[in-house]
């Protein structure tokens, strides 16, 4: 073959083909958009939204527990002759349904996190205008919103019928913002809590198992020593082990600061002094959660 020809055959096989990709010169959106994107995305799938019927059940079901559990409290006080205020205290809604909210988030936060581990798409989300804190952020944010959303709105059904009910609107209405404080912090825990063991590993099984443990089991077992303290006669020590659960710390602090009934053995809560360290124990988990996410999300985003 002569030189000529063999040319010939190299362009031929070297030719750069116009396969039709266009350059996009419109707005580009940002990481603004994409936090806002990922934390709507999150959010709605918290409930099952833009899901498959079968991961809208158990959401949705255990929304329903909690809103009509309150409604149910709100007919209870309506009948019940001369009351003045409700059945139960806004503050305490979350406590006794602690299970229903563990529950919730158990199943949750595998899904907000645990997916895009499984299936390596972390990387992806790293490869365009958003960063870890981006990410971090956007989850944690839909997560809490998504309890809060869970733990406000039979509060929201409780303050609703005291007022039909003609309950003074002053105290109903104090008692009610003290309520949504609470839940709010509670959330926020959760949340953080809930994320970080979910993303310790990509098996949503492990995830729920870790998740349950941690919120559920925690405070079954701090309960049952405090209540051993209370009849050995060491009620000293109750509010000091209210430390070591989610559950009882939120139950701390909004004894101590927001005028509520402690769930502790005996009715006794932390007072103010005591309650300060557990609300810096809130706020530690809280800020210590955001960091081993971010530390977590380094490893897995390269």
């Amino acid at each position: 073959m002569s030189t000529e020809t063999k040319a010939a055959a190299g362009r031929d096989t070297s030719r750069i083909h116009n396969i039709g990709y266009r350059s996009y010169d419109g707005r580009r959106l940002g990481r603004a958009y994409a936090r806002r994107s990922l934390y709507s995305q999150t959010l709605r799938g918290s409930f099952g939204l833009g899901r498959s019927a079968k991961s809208k059940v158990l959401p949705m079901l255990l929304f329903g527990v909690m809103t009509l559990v309150a409604a149910i409290l709100v007919a209870v006080s309506m009948v019940t002759p001369d009351a003045t205020k409700l059945v139960i205290k806004y503050t305490s809604y979350a406590i006794y349904l602690q299970a229903v909210i563990g529950l919730f988030i158990a199943a949750q936060a595998p899904q907000a996190v645990s997916r895009d581990l499984r299936f390596k798409s972390v990387p992806l989300y790293f490869s365009r205008p958003i960063e870890r804190a981006d990410y971090v952020l956007a989850k944690l944010a839909a997560t809490a919103s998504a309890l809060f959303i869970l733990t406000g709105a039979p509060l929201l059904i409780l303050y609703v019928g005291s007022l039909l009910a003609k309950f003074d609107f002053v105290d109903q209405t104090k008692w009610f913002g003290q309520g949504l404080v609470s839940v709010a912090l509670l959330s926020v825990l959760f949340a953080g809590l809930g994320l970080v063991m979910a993303a310790l590993t990509p098996r949503r099984g492990f995830g729920v198992a870790a998740v349950i443990a941690v919120l559920t089991i925690s405070y079954g077992a701090v309960s049952t020593v405090q209540a051993i303290a209370w009849e050995t006669g060491s009620p000293g020590a109750v509010e000091w082990l209210g430390l070591f659960s989610p559950i009882t710390l939120i139950d701390g602090v909004q004894t101590a600061f927001l005028g509520a009934t402690s769930a502790f053995p005996g009715g006794e809560g932390p007072g103010a002094g005591t309650g300060v360290v557990y609300l810096f124990v809130v706020l530690a988990l809280v800020a210590g959660s955001y960091a081993v996410l971010m530390r977590r999300y380094r490893r897995v985003g390269l």
